[in-house]
């Protein structure tokens, strides 16, 4: 089975940040007389981190390069 695409996680940042601004205008609300509340920000900001990394990382082709010394 193949891993997350780049899409893929770009659309999952995509959602992230888009229930962060849910949240962020209004974190409950009534429709007749039930009350909802969305989820909590310090949970979508995780979400959002680990999609940005995952954005990055597959950006750059899944590869992290640290302490490269240069031939020649």
């Amino acid at each position: 089975m193949a891993g997350i695409t780049l899409v893929q996680a770009e659309a999952h940042l995509a959602e992230a940040l888009a229930a962060q601004t849910a949240v962020l205008q209004n974190q409950e609300y009534r429709i007749a007389n039930r009350t909802y509340r969305r989820a909590d920000l310090k949970d979508i900001q995780s979400n959002i981190d680990f999609w940005e990394k995952k954005v990055t990382k597959l950006s750059r082709g899944g590869l992290r390069v640290v302490g490269v010394t240069p031939l020649g």
